[in-house]
């Protein structure tokens, strides 16, 4: 399944998912265009969690401070795929969870999330020795979120079924749970696993789902009663 749309409007310029998304690609882009080279790229700014656990580095030619790295890995991608692949999720529904909770609590919520489900995946990998990088983390942490704020809206999906492509709408809870069942079955292995060689980082993202469930229903804001005051 590809996800392509929602049926749900913000009801406000979602600026803070603007800001976000031209944070990655142009981050990006200055990766592409510095000629440094992904791998110091990564090694200087992705979090490696046995760094973090151990407080060693493994590339002491190429410093870097793996609690920072817990935030700047967010805004790194190992290639335009991996990039664009994210920037679609956070482009579909960054919006109407940035809706729901306003601008500067979406940013919070945003980065707690990605924080969530960086320290989630080192504690699932504590000896892994390669970076980690990519803002999946954080934009499942907006899934998440989607999925009890927005849980009957309509994702407009991508269908590819051998020769059979087709657009059809289902709903956002089919969608959502079944890209986190996704996440969760993949990722279990790796847990049991001494090592991972790489690739995709499917416990991060589960533990970003979760705790984008968790942190919506502390931060969203409630209506208020009638007949109580306002507050400035």
């Amino acid at each position: 399944m590809f996800p392509l749309y929602d049926d749900i409007p913000s009801s406000r310029k979602p600026v803070v998912t603007w800001m976000l998304l031209a944070a990655n690609v142009g981050i990006y882009l200055w990766q592409v265009v510095s000629g440094t080279g992904q791998e110091i790229w990564a090694w200087k700014f992705g979090l490696v969690p046995w760094e973090l656990v151990t407080g060693n580095e493994l590339t002491p030619e190429v410093p870097s401070s793996p609690y920072l790295n817990i935030f700047s890995s967010m805004f790194l991608h190992g290639d335009f795929m991996h990039l664009g692949g994210n920037m679609l999720y956070l482009w579909i529904f960054g919006d109407n969870v940035e809706d729901r909770l306003g601008p500067v609590r979406f940013l919070i919520f945003y980065l707690l999330s990605g924080l969530a489900a960086t320290v989630f995946f080192v504690w699932t990998q504590p000896g892994l020795k390669i970076p980690l990088v990519g803002a999946s983390g954080a934009i499942a942490g907006v899934l998440g979120a989607y999925l009890v704020s927005f849980p009957k809206a309509r994702v407009a999906t991508l269908i590819f079924l051998g020769f059979y492509i087709r657009v059809i709408q289902i709903p956002a809870v089919v969608v959502l749970g079944l890209w986190f069942l996704l996440q969760l079955l993949s990722g279990l292995p790796t847990v049991a696993s001494a090592e991972q060689e790489g690739g995709v980082a499917f416990m991060a993202h589960a533990g970003g789902f979760v705790a984008g469930i968790l942190l919506v229903w502390v931060m969203a804001r409630r209506p208020r009663r009638p007949g109580t005051l306002s507050e400035a």
